[in-house]
């Protein structure tokens, strides 16, 4: 199940429940059958837009209610257990643990490079700083400002407003936790 089903998956389930609806109740509402609302809830249909315009209106919430992440004031990620954001067989693969949200100004992702493997990376906009936690192997980030090679068990932060890329060195694989923070300039 990708990422955005899934969470339509919880999110339907957990609204639905909070109102005291039940499937049949949401059916008539919404005028989207039971057994697809029960698929969706089960994260094992992909509602077209048209169906979740229906049960946006039937339930009278937002879309973001429906598609974003499920509030929660504790959650585990397994990283091997969630689906790759970006993938480039023999270089990368990027995960996405926690998406950036208005309320949080922090995003995680895992970056598993492969051996002698490269993932080029855009500025990613101002007011925006990043700390690598390299996990195993070896990386050499590639800044504007010059090379930084960060070993296994270091944590480095650079301004992320620059292009850059991550570089596995060594023999092995490269896996690194990525934090991306946004914050305000001081006035």
């Amino acid at each position: 199940m990708d990422y955005l089903s899934h969470n339509i998956a919880l999110n339907l389930n957990r609204i639905r429940r909070a109102k005291g609806m039940s499937l049949d109740l949401v059916a008539e509402q919404t005028g989207v059958s039971k057994s697809m609302l029960a698929q969706i809830e089960k994260g094992s249909a992909n509602p077209s837009i048209g169906i979740l315009g229906r049960i946006i209106s039937g339930l009278r919430i937002d879309l973001n209610d429906l598609t974003g992440p499920p509030p929660q004031d504790t959650i585990l990620i397994r990283i091997a257990d969630t689906a790759p954001t970006k993938e480039v067989p023999g270089q990368y693969t990027v995960r996405t643990c926690f998406p950036f949200q208005e309320n949080h100004r922090v995003e995680i992702y895992h970056i598993e490079l492969a051996p002698g493997g490269v993932y080029p990376a855009g500025s990613h906009g101002e007011r925006t700083r990043e700390y690598l936690a390299v996990q195993s192997g070896t990386l050499r980030l590639e800044l504007e400002s010059g090379s930084h090679v960060i070993q296994s068990g270091e944590i480095f932060r650079f301004e992320s407003s620059q292009e850059h890329r991550y570089c596995s060195v060594g023999a092995g694989p490269c896996s690194v936790l990525c934090y991306f923070l946004e914050y305000q300039r001081d006035v």
